[in-house]
């Protein structure tokens, strides 16, 4: 029997990835506003991009650390349905976004031990929806993107009170390990289907989706 998971393709930066991604069944496409990570886009290409993706399918922008000028051209120009916060945003930060914006606000933890779950609970009242993803090492040059798994058996069997999106490392040889011990029922996923640095895959799109599916 399939399971309902919801998977979140992120870092695009071409039409035929997009199409890729929409094609194997993805519930999200992400893109990346970011300038230190491969996957970058201008909003001019997000755009572009955004306009080819099929009703149904949410659009989401990664930014960090975003001021508001950055965010007021980002939404002006691309069409989005989400906002992703993938900084060191406060909760005031969160709130402020979705309330100056209109668009519903994920915000990323970064999880390396138990202690950081407490993260969780302070922007479980401001976002929309959480990502809870591997914290970044020491010296990384970008918050998310690392391909790092964290310690799964951290989440296991916990609930929170909104949705969230397991994210980290996660590959189409791992995802059906990943939904298994944590009970994840949505997922991000970027390094984990590409095959050179921002270049993604259709065989591992697809295939990460249909092993996250069962």
């Amino acid at each position: 029997m399939t399971r309902d998971i919801r998977v979140k393709i992120c870092g695009l930066t071409a039409a035929t990835d997009v199409s890729a991604a929409v094609a194997a069944g993805a519930a999200y496409v992400g893109f990346v506003f970011f300038e230190k990570s491969p996957r970058h886009v201008t909003c001019a290409q997000a755009r572009g991009l955004a306009l080819d993706v099929p009703l149904g399918v949410a659009k989401v922008a990664l930014t960090v650390d975003a001021d508001n000028a950055a965010l007021d051209a980002l939404t002006e120009l691309v069409p989005l349905d989400f906002l992703q916060l993938h900084g060191n945003e406060s909760p005031a930060r969160v709130a402020e976004v979705k309330a100056r914006y209109g668009l519903p606000v994920i915000k990323a933890i970064g999880i390396a031990e138990a202690t950081d779950l407490a993260q969780i609970d302070v922007y479980s009242g401001v976002a929309a929806q959480l990502l809870i993803d591997a914290k970044p090492p020491p010296g990384a040059t970008r918050p998310g993107g690392n391909a790092l798994a964290f310690d799964w058996g951290l989440i296991a069997g916990r609930d929170w009170s909104l949705p969230w999106l397991l994210a980290g490392g996660l590959t189409p040889e791992n995802v059906a390990e990943a939904v298994a011990r944590t009970g994840a029922r949505q997922l991000d996923v970027s390094t984990g289907v590409e095959v050179a640095p921002g270049i993604k895959d259709a065989g591992l799109i697809r295939a990460f989706i249909d092993n996250a599916q069962g």
